[in-house]
């Protein structure tokens, strides 16, 4: 059985099961490198930057869909692996569906880690008028979250940068980065539900 310093994978996904955040924390920390490798190996139209991108969105979803996992149907690493799997998938079909409205100015290749793009995609005033609500409503939770939290979340949510240039731009760890923009995200989806 995997373990996480002396505590089984199992009691780690049984307390994460009532909400303790600090065993959602050690699960990470016991699976994010086997959920990189995974995905290296399976999905190898990724570079880095979206794989990362693709473990913050796995356990942001294992996190919220824990309660769905029935150890009796497999094991912990094989459950959030599947998550994994499936987020990759929808972080390629947006990726080409996102690319269909744009005109590539090279020749390269048009994998995931190339594409200096030019939009010449209209919205309709509908869409403009939602993008610019959902965006405000970010805003307005974003400043509410602790200091802490609130300049990086600004930087991911708002502002669109990969967690590398938040890191540089910051002086923190990459990892630091990722584990606040994580736990913003989580304050974030609770706030919602309160309103």
């Amino acid at each position: 059985m995997a373990q996480t310093g002396s505590r089984p994978i199992d009691e780690l996904v049984r307390r994460a099961m009532i909400g303790d955040g600090t065993a959602f924390t050690a699960l990470w920390d016991a699976n994010i490198a086997s959920i990189r490798a995974y995905l290296r190996k399976t999905m190898k139209g990724l570079d880095h930057f979206y794989i990362e991108d693709v473990c913050s969105k796995t356990f942001e979803k294992a996190f919220r869909q824990i309660q769905s996992y029935d150890p009796a149907l497999g094991s912990f690493d094989v459950w959030i692996k599947r998550i994994a799997h499936n987020t990759a998938l929808d972080v390629i079909d947006k990726e080409t569906r996102r690319q269909r409205g744009y005109v590539f100015i090279d020749d390269e290749s048009h994998s995931l880690n190339v594409a200096e793009t030019i939009d010449y995609g209209e919205e309709d005033a509908l869409e403009g008028i939602i993008k610019t609500e959902t965006r405000e409503e970010t805003e307005q939770l974003v400043a509410g979250l602790s200091e802490l939290y609130r300049d990086i979340a600004h930087k991911r949510l708002i502002e669109g940068m990969q967690y590398k240039e938040i890191a540089e731009e910051t002086g923190l760890e990459l990892n630091t980065v990722r584990t606040r923009i994580r736990r913003a995200k989580q304050m974030l989806d609770k706030m919602k539900s309160e309103q």
